[in-house]
């Protein structure tokens, strides 16, 4: 890439932490950069799929080779190169986003990765129930009650429930088992995206259900937003909240269909 794209893409500062999934959200815009290349596409070499910019191979903003593991990822990379206009877009690039992330800020770092995922384990967004009104109630089990048996036959995790916002101290055995669950993600790119659906749903439970095929993009986004969904049919929809919601989902889509194409 050229050095303007990678400057765009969020070069990596010695001095920062990185955060796992930060180079696939967004942050403020510089001008973008304008379109250098005329044909994307990808080459086949024994380590996977290398993106190819008019026949050049690419990297990522660490400049690491941008290589994809798997042929349905090579393509639609690079089909997110092909679609660009004059200008190069990252906001309108989310798996080239994510694969960056994968390569530059998950490989180097799969057990902090896992560590910071885990967490989610003893606070995950399905375990906090509404006491009233009813109505509120029953969609929270409707949707959530399937995800926990799910995981209790799935890895043997009974999550304990709590009504309102009080914190409750999961089980050490649910915890394990949730963790160990984590750490079989070995994959970085399936590892990044996990991440991004766990972040973006406030569940591990509901990404996990994801990442093993048990709920769709579209179960899990319903099942992740219950209390959105509701409040929004008592009290209406606002416009700018809406457009806020719509832009997570495009991530956390983005994210899912990048899991499913590292099958």
């Amino acid at each position: 890439m050229s050095d303007e794209t990678t400057d765009w893409l969020g070069q990596p500062r010695d001095d920062e932490t990185a955060d796992p999934v930060r180079a696939a959200r967004g942050h403020a815009k510089p001008a973008l950069p304008r379109r250098f290349y005329t044909e994307a596409g990808f080459a086949e070499d024994p380590d996977g799929f290398r993106l190819t910019l008019d026949g050049r191979p690419a990297n990522t903003p660490a400049r690491n080779p941008l290589r994809l593991p798997t042929r349905a990822l090579a393509e639609r990379v690079a089909a997110e190169w092909a679609a660009q206009d004059q200008q190069v877009d990252p906001s309108r690039m989310p798996l080239t986003r994510l694969a960056n992330t994968a390569i530059d800020g998950v490989a180097p770092r799969l057990d902090a990765v896992a560590a910071d995922l885990s967490a989610y384990a003893g606070t995950d967004l399905v375990a906090y129930r509404a006491g009233d009104p009813e109505r509120l109630v029953a969609a929270q089990a409707a949707s959530w009650d399937p995800v926990l048996a799910w995981a209790r036959e799935t890895f043997g995790a009974r999550v304990i429930l709590s009504e309102g916002v009080m914190h409750v101290t999961q089980p050490a055995d649910t915890v394990g088992a949730l963790t160990a669950a984590v750490a079989e993600v070995t994959d970085p790119f399936r590892l990044a995206g996990l991440h991004t659906l766990t972040t973006l749903t406030g569940s591990l439970l509901i990404a996990l259900a994801v990442l093993r095929g048990r709920l769709t993009p579209a179960e899990a986004w319903a099942a992740a937003h219950v209390d959105e969904t509701y409040q929004a049919e008592v009290w209406g929809r606002d416009a700018e909240a809406e457009a806020r919601l719509a832009a997570r989902r495009a991530e956390f889509e983005a994210a899912a269909d990048f899991v499913e194409a590292r099958r």
